[in-house]
């Protein structure tokens, strides 16, 4: 038979745009020709076999991982064939915490996360309000007060650029987020609005709401928001989904609503769906997932559900993250808890009972001691079984709660972007004691803690590479830690992979069919320019995707240059 030549990656990875067809294989049929082959330098994340030269796909599944002269064996007239050249083949990246529908959403909103100014940040507001019939609302936004000095925006600053449009823009944490008048009035918030448990409205020394409303407080605007249509959600699906894939992301545990479930399982019976979706769902309502299951199923390798997100505070940034010691920039706070310890113990003991997986998010060491103290419980209470409680973000653990992770089976489910940002001005609201165990990556693998990374997007980049980076530099966005931010805590760039490809895959239950390359698993991969493992400190953000394959099918490939 004629073999396919073996061309640069770019050429090769250039013809392979086509979707590959196939059946799945065996051990049985290896002889048979591949429907696709990858030759270059491959991490396969695997105990037994971390390293090949080559892998062969039929389907969607991995047939043979091993030797250039072997996996040359299964080259067919047909089967395509990328040359990774120089660069490196991992397995497909995740992301265990994301909000995809919404962040499909922001990719079309106006954009303030790197607004410098008050002036800055109405005018592209102004502008964005220009684009847009009357009346409809401007959401999203993603701003950082921290870039103008810390202090916060005020609808007085952009009532005059936007009087017929009522503006709803998060703060890039999701924690707070400002309306002005003409949301306020929508939502017939009025300055004599009363406080609401678990959230704050902040107000000026007038007592008038200034428009920053935060944690629970945000219901009072967000309850007058219009829901997005089917298609509008279809459209973010899409973009998002098309974002991911460039940046080597093969699967998500999706952060959202009950009724994007829907949304997505449309999106997945219309082909929109190219990335592995795990569908996580508010933690209230636990029967209503177990209902879902009950009727439906768990759905597929594509689409699953089962996981439940649940919240015990704010954040740090917002000043809502709950803490056992007051904030060193404000001692008359320690945040809020934004849910109550008895509503959290009864939801996660019914919902474990249930055989669902509980995911909350806590960022405090407050928050944190109090819903792991709620996981020992419910574990005592239940009974043993495989239940991988989770602790979304777990930024700021007290040094007495890290080794808990580990000793109870917790999963720890961090974002690594989170900890060079906040790192430009956290140690002036925690201090040093503090810090220390901040984003504490280095001591939970220490302790034998599972670690599953991820971004938080939209809240920041569903960028793997940069998070790898980041655990292993902690060289801060502003570049004044070059050494990093609490260097103690660093990672290794292979464990930081490994906490994004097969860590993910255990924090949801997919460790059999993903997060490493080996025969018998789903074929997805990535394809870097170069050697990730090998290439130093400074060179890390230069690392780029070459091509995204999710189940033997490209999903991105980047052009020739």
């Amino acid at each position: 038979m004629t073999r396919m030549p073996v061309v640069r990656c770019a050429i090769l990875i250039a013809a392979f745009a086509s979707t590959l067809a196939g059946s799945v294989g065996d051990a049985a049929c290896a002889a048979e020709p591949a429907a696709l082959v990858v030759f270059g330098k491959t991490w396969t994340g695997a105990a037994v076999q971390p390293w090949a030269e080559a892998i062969a796909i039929r389907g969607e599944r991995i047939v043979a991982v091993g030797a250039r002269g072997e996996i040359n064996e299964l080259v067919g007239p047909e089967t395509r064939i990328v040359d990774a050249g120089a660069g490196l083949v991992v397995p497909g990246m995740g992301d265990s915490h994301i909000h995809l529908v919404s962040g499909g959403a922001h990719l079309a909103s106006v954009q303030l996360r790197d607004a410098a100014t008050p002036e800055e940040f109405a005018r592209r507001i102004g502008e964005y309000a220009r684009t847009l019939p009357a009346g409809a609302w401007i959401t999203g936004g993603d701003w950082d007060h921290t870039h103008w000095g810390g202090q916060l925006p005020q609808r007085s600053w952009i009532d005059a650029v936007a009087p017929d449009h009522p503006v709803w823009i998060a703060r890039l944490d999701g924690h707070m987020a400002l309306a002005n008048t003409a949301a306020m009035r929508a939502a017939g918030v009025g300055d004599d609005v009363a406080d609401v448990p678990g959230g704050e409205i902040v107000r000026n020394a007038a007592g008038r709401p200034t428009g920053v409303f935060k944690d629970n407080a945000m219901g009072l605007i967000a309850r007058a928001v219009p829901d997005p249509t089917m298609p509008q959600k279809l459209a973010a699906i899409t973009a998002a989904c098309d974002y991911l894939a460039e940046r080597g992301v093969t699967m998500v545990h999706h952060m959202g609503e009950f009724a994007d479930v829907a949304a997505l399982r449309l999106a997945q019976s219309r082909g929109l769906l190219t990335v592995r979706v795990y569908a996580c769902t508010p933690l209230d309502q636990w029967r209503q997932l177990a209902d879902e299951i009950a009727d439906q199923g768990r759905g597929n390798d594509l689409l699953r559900i089962g996981g439940l997100k649940g919240f015990v505070d704010g954040s740090l940034g917002s000043h809502t993250a709950a803490m056992l010691e007051p904030f060193a920039d404000d001692p008359s706070s320690r945040g809020l808890l934004v849910c109550r310890r008895d509503d959290l113990y009864r939801w996660t003991k019914e919902a474990d009972r249930a055989g669902l997986q509980v995911m909350v998010h806590a960022i405090g060491d407050r928050a944190i001691r109090l819903q792991l103290d709620v996981f020992e419980q419910v574990a005592r209470e239940n009974g043993p079984r495989d239940r991988r409680f989770r602790i979304e973000h777990a930024q700021h653990i007290h040094p007495d709660d890290l080794p808990r992770f580990a000793r109870q089976g917790v999963v720890a489910s961090m974002q690594p972007y989170h900890a060079i940002d906040d790192g430009r001005w956290a140690e002036a609201v925690i201090g040093p004691e503090r810090s220390a165990t901040t984003y504490a990556f280095r001591s939970l693998l220490d302790d034998g803690a599972r670690l599953a990374l991820g971004s938080d997007w939209f809240v920041a980049p569903a960028t793997p590479l940069e998070g790898i980076a980041a655990a292993a530099t902690r060289r801060t966005l502003d570049g004044k830690h070059p050494g990093g931010w609490v260097p103690a805590q660093k990672i290794a760039v292979e464990e930081a992979l490994r906490a994004y490809t097969a860590g993910v895959a255990y924090a949801g239950f997919q460790e059999e069919r993903l997060g490493t390359l080996e025969p018998g698993k789903l074929a997805d991969l990535v394809v870097l320019d170069r050697n990730l493992l090998e290439t130093t400190d400074d060179d890390l953000p230069k690392v780029r995707v070459m091509a995204t394959v999710v189940g033997g099918k490209m999903t991105y490939r980047r052009a020739a240059e």
